[in-house]
């Protein structure tokens, strides 16, 4: 029961992390490739509070103004590029915050991680057990889908897919699309820095390693697995890969195999993602309006 709670717990803060991808890529057009950025800034900075006894309202609050804020430092010289540029800028903010979590050890403790982090208490209610702190990712998740579906229903997401579609058109009907986008760009990385609260808080030890590339491709795998640009596809594309993830961690391999299971693990998300861009790029579930590639 306790793996089964596990896997649930890591599946929503997932589902909240790729949601928030799925909001820049597969709504916006924009490929974001250091989303998992704040992701981390979202997990440091309610850390950092939390371990000087800040309440948990204040960490959260804070975490998520620090990665909006963030976001919109990136996208200010950022989303004037266009295309792969845009793609490598965010790659190296991403690495470049990486490194800022692995040098500051004065900050973060640099490669040692911080251990020990408390688990949250939310209006004097305390999540210290396994199904308390699955209702918790239950409850933000529910409310990330809520909130991201209202959005993406109202003008504004509708104007988001125009200019994902034809940014020149958008521009003629008036729309200032650099604001649109940058707009985007912020509510993304909120709530990316949402599921970064959950996971510091869940697993109680943060370190540099847990906010990779591999993280910022594995949500783009689930995006891309699930359909991107739908409204159910992260959260389908994350139920398939993150079980498949987390449950090779408990496979009882003999030692001396244990060394290949990340490389190994890599190989198949690599190769997994090539094929789905081949045969099936629109993912799993399908937007509405467009036409598969093999029906063309």
């Amino acid at each position: 029961m306790d793996l089964f709670l596990h896997l649930c717990v890591v599946i929503l803060i997932y589902i909240i992390f790729t949601l928030s991808l799925n909001l820049e890529v597969g709504y916006t057009g924009l490929f974001n490739f250091g989303h998992v950025a704040f992701f981390g800034i979202g997990a440091y900075t309610s850390a950092l509070l939390a371990l000087h006894r800040v309440p948990f309202e204040l960490c959260l609050l804070a975490a998520l103004a620090m990665a909006g804020l963030w976001g919109f430092l990136l996208g200010l010289p950022s989303l004037r590029l266009r295309g792969d540029y845009f793609g490598i800028a965010t790659l190296g903010f991403g690495e470049i915050i990486r490194m800022v979590f692995q040098n500051e050890v004065w900050l973060t403790k640099g490669p040692m991680g911080l251990p020990g982090i408390p688990k949250p208490s939310l209006f004097s209610y305390r999540f210290a057990t396994l199904p308390q702190y699955f209702l918790l990712a239950l409850g933000f998740a529910a409310i990330t889908f809520s909130i991201l579906r209202i959005i993406l229903k109202s003008p504004f997401g509708r104007v988001l897919m125009a200019i994902r579609e034809d940014e020149l058109a958008a521009e003629t009907l008036g729309k200032n699309v650099f604001r649109f986008r940058i707009k985007s760009l912020v509510i993304g990385s909120l709530f990316a820095g949402l599921a970064g609260t959950l996971w510091g808080h869940y697993t109680t030890f943060i370190s540099p390693n847990d906010f990779t590339l591999m993280e910022t491709i594995l949500a783009l795998l689930i995006v891309v697995l699930g359909g991107k640009g739908t409204e159910w596809g992260p959260i389908l594309g994350a139920v398939f890969l993150i079980f498949f993830q987390e449950s090779l961690r408990f496979l009882r391999l003999p030692a001396e195999w244990s060394r290949y299971l990340a490389p190994l693990q890599q190989m198949i998300f690599g190769t997994l993602l090539i094929l789905l861009m081949i045969f099936r790029p629109e993912g799993l579930l399908r937007e509405k309006g467009r036409v598969s590639h093999a029906g063309d």
